[in-house]
């Protein structure tokens, strides 16, 4: 029985670290998928003046991009002095029989090369940075290429080369319910340039959720909400757990991107004590009730709803 339990525990791999058989061929294969596109046999690199003779449009494009003046005029790596054939490989098998797609790398949805191989290309040289968690990231496991976003030869935006003027009508092909929440009338100044998607989230890849580059959600709110950190006399549970829980980032046609308006939002925990569990429980008949939901908001008394420094704030109020 212990010997059964140990190899349970010790799943695929057996006493001392050795691989058991019956997991080498999945190994194997997962290595095998994660191989690079290479050159076809014999290829050799030409140069790129060689490609310009026949593509001189797309040349001329590459020639005006971030990436096209390093590698054409400032090259500051041997990758980089391949100009061209840095990302499509060596072109001589692919001069010698223009038409076989599989005698040069290729890129986009056309390409006789995996997801994984195309963006191997791209990860030669961007693989630190913003790009340090691609592998295993939300999009990487679902097959979204680099090219999906990005536009080597012609991009239309100013910065990161992306294939739409900005990161809102981008992100929009994917995301469209996220990108027309921001329509609401409560929302992120993402439509007005003063934030971006990339200012709460790294596309490339996080060991959090949702892609966040922070810790957690709220660590991510408090780099503009610094007033809402604390530490709290009174801290409000809710609040210190997830600023989600009461808030829709994204957009709300509520005050203040809240998920309902108030006092229903405040009701979903508080629906007991001295308060009536709906807002107009007492109706006519009793008028005091009434009175506690002067304005329709919790937060005419309980202002402080986020912590409270005061002695006697427990109520959150002034």
């Amino acid at each position: 029985m212990l010997l059964a339990a140990c190899l349970a525990r010790e799943g695929p791999m057996g006493a001392g670290g050795a691989v058991l058989p019956s997991a080498q061929p999945a190994a194997a294969g997962q290595a095998a998928a994660a191989a690079p596109a290479g050159p076809p046999p014999g290829a050799t690199y030409l140069g790129s003046q060689v490609c310009q003779g026949c593509h001189q449009e797309q040349f001329a494009a590459f020639a005006e991009t971030l990436m096209g003046k390093i590698f054409l005029k400032n090259a500051r790596s041997p990758l980089e002095r391949q100009g061209c054939e840095a990302c499509h490989g060596p072109g001589s098998k692919h001069l010698e029989d223009v038409a076989n797609p599989a005698n040069n790398i290729r890129f986009g949805p056309k390409s006789v090369q995996s997801v994984t191989e195309q963006n191997t290309v791209c990860l030669q040289c961007h693989q630190k940075g913003r790009r340090l968690f691609w592998q295993g990231s939300q999009h990487e496991g679902r097959d979204v290429s680099c090219v999906t976003c990005h536009s080597v030869m012609s991009p239309s935006s100013a910065r990161a080369q992306l294939k739409a003027p900005d990161q809102l009508n981008l992100c929009k092909q994917c995301h469209p319910v996220f990108v027309a929440q921001q329509m609401n009338w409560s929302h992120m100044p993402v439509r007005e340039g003063k934030l971006q998607c990339t200012s709460c989230h790294n596309p490339h890849g996080t060991i959090t959720e949702k892609l966040i580059p922070e810790n957690s959600v709220n660590e991510l709110c408090y780099r503009c909400h610094m007033d809402k950190r604390g530490p709290f006399l009174w801290e409000h549970p809710p609040v210190r757990e997830n600023c989600l829980n009461c808030h829709k980032p994204h957009g709300s046609n509520n005050i203040r991107l809240l998920k309902i308006r108030e006092p229903r939002l405040c009701q979903q925990c508080h629906n007991e004590g001295g308060h009536p569990r709906t807002a107009f429980a007492g109706g006519t008949t009793d008028p005091g009730n009434d009175r506690r939901f002067l304005g329709r908001s919790c937060a005419l008394c309980h202002s402080f709803i986020h912590g409270s420094n005061h002695p006697r704030g427990f109520m959150f109020q002034r």
